[in-house]
């Protein structure tokens, strides 16, 4: 049924024995439980034990806090349980995954950035993460994110790509794989079938990967045949339809069914056609790319019969464990398969050696798992990557850089922002803030502008239309602009999770400085500290930085190279002229 001799499993005679053992020892409770991950409302020990005792889950998915926090969540966890856990974090871009005062390394696109450096910094990001994530009791990770960001306008991937490139993807991946399995947590790479070919977010609607077979075989499959090849343990499949491949093994079938749910994606090409052995996870059970195919009590068993061996989150406990109990008693689903599901998942956790340490001692001593957070070579290598990745996309008007004090003295600093978004994956300071500081510790007089739409919290309704009409009607010299400021620099962080899009919000009033119309005016520079993808908007700036994100060695780097004092070495690994001939003048 499942051979765990073989990859990724490669479990010898005792493991292979305890996981028979303790299946066979198994009620249907308590292995309808170990199709189970659980999200976790509370850590509470008295919530934690009743989820293990009378859930029976088999893993946890758990949204950071404090390490502290975390490794006494987990030590309950492991030592309530009567299987140990499979725990979960999403180490995507360092420790912080896992807690969040862990190590941030870098979104995989700002890894990949790096160039001939990439491996190198790929490699730095697994172990980092493996090192915190595993000091505080994580055996598992969702990562690393092997999609190909084909589209630009997909909202969802972004700085979560490596590449566009199959064969980069496949060469950090395993570099991210390596570094990470060192300290003995399982990656598992994801969305499955992929990301990055429709422009809409799997959370928020239907999201089809559009690839012709040939197409699909020639780049994701690629990307998936050499992972799985070299031993990959576990993948997520994501609620992504695959039509080619639907049609291809069941022409009658429901061409949107997404891959959760479709035996023909996630068993006849996953693992028949690719041969994997390992376990499959489902993405988020509440994404409407799976609750809007069919009714959650019907999605239950059909995640798990599709060859899904795990089900990420409940919705109610209660509600989805009876639904699950009862699929498996009127035969939606089998025993067979449910076997089959938990016998991976058990020969998952015999990989890890979960099946032999004694549960007081899956954690190390907290005292010495605290000492391994944030530790100051692993700051550093966040602090190198941000001075080797930063990139120059764009630099067409002469004699802009380099800037100083004494050729531009009076700057403004004009925030770009997109929809209000609290899921937004930069979380801390504004690099626009941060920048503005910076600068004036180095001298210059910097303005941080403050746009109409800062300024609405302060007005009533009708203060602010009136405003509005007063902006877009009445516009200032151009004098107003060239002979207030040097340089104006336009400081934007949009992120698109959880949203359709991850476009810059413009205002209406055209000739305010928030939309940078004045680029053959006085200098101006563009950069983006999140979505590397903005000069379809702004496709008239001349200079164009992309950051990735917004940590303060990250605005140094920007800073030291926009004077001269170090050099733009960042490499695109993704179209960031988004396909538009405009965008390159």
């Amino acid at each position: 049924m499942v051979d765990l001799t073989a990859q990724p499993f490669s479990l010898d005679d005792d493991a292979i024995r305890w996981v028979e053992e303790t299946l066979a020892g198994m009620t249907d409770e308590e292995k309808i439980g170990q199709l189970f991950v659980n999200m976790g409302s509370s850590r509470d020990e008295d919530y934690l034990t009743e989820m293990v005792q009378k859930y029976h889950i088999a893993a946890v998915r758990y949204q950071p806090g404090p390490a502290a926090e975390i490794w006494e969540q987990n030590r309950v966890l492991q030592t309530k349980s009567k299987i140990p856990l499979l725990i979960a974090a999403n180490t995507e871009a360092g420790g912080n995954g896992a807690c969040t005062d862990g190590t941030y390394v870098g979104w995989e696109i700002k890894v990949a950035a790096a160039g001939s450096d990439a491996k190198r910094y790929a490699y730095e990001m697994g172990r980092i993460s493996g090192v915190e994530a595993a000091a505080i009791g994580c055996n598992w990770s969702f990562a690393p994110v092997v999609d190909l960001y084909r589209n630009w306008r997909n909202p969802i991937i972004s700085v979560r790509t490596w590449s566009e490139d199959p064969d980069q993807t496949i060469e950090l991946s395993l570099e991210y794989m390596r570094g990470i399995m060192e300290s003995g947590i399982m990656p598992a790479a994801k969305h499955f079938p992929g990301d990055g070919i429709d422009e809409r977010d799997q959370h928020l609607s239907s999201a089809p990967n559009w690839y012709s077979t040939e197409e699909w075989d020639a780049t994701f499959g690629k990307v998936y045949q050499g992972l799985i090849d070299a031993g990959l343990p576990s993948i997520m499949a994501g609620h992504i339809a695959l039509p080619s491949y639907q049609k291809h093994f069941a022409p009658d079938s429901n061409e949107f069914t997404p891959a959760t749910l479709s035996k023909e994606i996630t068993t006849d090409l996953l693992r028949g056609k690719l041969g994997f052995n390992g376990v499959v996870v489902t993405d988020a059970s509440h994404m409407v790319g799976m609750t809007g195919f069919a009714r959650r009590r019907d999605i239950l068993p059909m995640a798990i019969m599709a060859g899904c061996d795990l089900f990420l989150f409940f919705n109610d406990p209660d509600e989805d464990f009876g639904w699950m109990m009862e699929a498996l008693a009127d035969g939606r689903l089998t025993r067979e398969r449910l076997d089959e599901a938990v016998t991976r998942t058990l020969g998952l956790k015999a990989r890890i050696g979960l099946h032999t340490a004694a549960r007081e001692e899956i954690l190390p001593p907290k005292d010495e798992a605290m000492a391994r957070i944030q530790l100051p070579e692993n700051l550093e290598v966040a602090r190198e990557l941000s001075e080797r990745a930063v990139t120059l996309v764009k630099d067409t008007d002469d004699g802009v850089l380099p800037i100083s004090p004494e050729k531009h003295r009076r700057v403004l600093v004009v925030p770009i922002s997109g929809p209000k978004n609290p899921m937004a994956h930069s979380k801390g300071p504004r690099g626009a803030d941060l920048l503005a500081e910076k600068m004036r510790e180095r001298g210059y007089e910097v303005e941080l502008y403050e746009s109409l739409t800062d300024k609405q919290s302060r007005m009533t309704d009708e203060e602010f239309a009136a405003a509005v009409v007063g902006a877009y009607a009445g516009k200032a010299p151009i004098s107003a602009l060239t002979e207030t400021y040097d340089l104006v620099i336009s400081a934007a962080q949009v992120n698109g999770l959880m949203q359709p899009t991850e476009r810059v919000y413009w205002p209406a009033s055209k000739g305010t400085p928030d939309i940078p119309w004045y680029v053959h005016e006085l200098p101006t520079v563009f950069v983006s500290f999140a979505c590397p993808y903005h000069l379809a908007d702004v496709p008239q700036v001349k200079t164009f930085i992309n950051a990735y994100d917004a940590h303060e060695h990250t605005v140094q780097a920007v800073l030291d190279k926009l004077e001269g004092r170090a050099e733009f070495r960042g490499e695109p690994s993704t179209d960031v002229w988004c396909g538009l001939p405009d965008t390159r003048l």
